[in-house]
């Protein structure tokens, strides 16, 4: 990973769909600079695997449920005293061209980007607002900007995060409070469930001719996540090898 820039030492972070991907690669980023770090997923048995390896704290919660999301920021809040650093990046796909989506298809798509980002953002405001700093990092896609074939349902969500993202940032500028978003393009399990077609068409639109490591997401993610950063606000960061060129 490289010398660490930014030092997260006395800081509480906790980071959504955790448990592998994006999140873990954030996660681990995050307790190797010096914070306390509180792993958010669904899967029990693998988000307390992870956070073992970590030496971190976990939590299963389903992002989509209000009760579980409160409980685990209580949990942060609890175990280390604090909570600054909020990472939304639990995410799931259910693709389909929009004519053959499900209610269910769509509904839960948005609960979890969308919603789930609303309700983990509005648990750690208060405790924001008593500490006057706070730190949000959002994951948005590609796809919420341009929209992408068989995904109405996560680019609707996806462009929702992003206008979250501004509108949260213009409302807790005010506590101290920054809230960013990253649009990565990253090697994970939903890119390797694109068919091999597909998956060479998506490689050929991107400038440097790959899919990053998730790992290479985290440098963002430490920047926005920062103190160093607190002029920094309501930006959506692209991480994705010159894809939104």
């Amino acid at each position: 990973m490289g010398n660490l820039t930014f030092d997260f030492t006395g800081r509480t972070a906790v980071v959504t769909g955790a448990a592998r991907g994006i999140g873990l690669e954030l996660a681990r980023f995050l307790r190797a600079a010096g914070a306390e770090v509180l792993l958010v997923d669904r899967d029990e048995q693998e988000v307390a695997e992870a956070a073992r390896s970590l030496d971190a704290r976990w939590a299963a919660a389903d992002v989509a449920d209000t009760a579980d999301v409160e409980r685990a920021v209580a949990q942060a809040v609890e175990q280390t005293g604090r909570v600054d650093v909020l990472v939304n990046n639990a995410g799931i796909l259910r693709d389909g061209v929009l004519w053959k989506l499900s209610d269910d298809d769509w509904d839960s798509v948005l609960a979890v980007h969308a919603a789930g980002t609303f309700r983990f953002t509005r648990a750690c405001v208060p405790h924001f607002r008593a500490q006057s700093y706070g730190r949000v990092v959002n994951v948005t896609s590609y796809s919420g900007l341009h929209g992408n074939i068989g995904q109405a349902n996560y680019a609707t969500a996806k462009a929702g995060i992003i206008g979250f993202t501004r509108t949260a940032a213009k409302e807790l500028a005010r506590f101290g409070v920054t809230v960013n978003a990253i649009s990565p393009n990253a090697e994970t399990r939903m890119v390797a469930s694109v068919p091999a077609e597909k998956r060479a068409e998506l490689i050929a639109g991107v400038p440097l001719g790959r899919f990053g490591d998730p790992s290479e997401m985290c440098a963002a993610v430490g920047f926005l996540a920062s103190e160093e950063a607190g002029y920094v606000t309501g930006a959506v960061l692209p991480v994705d090898g010159g894809l939104s060129i």
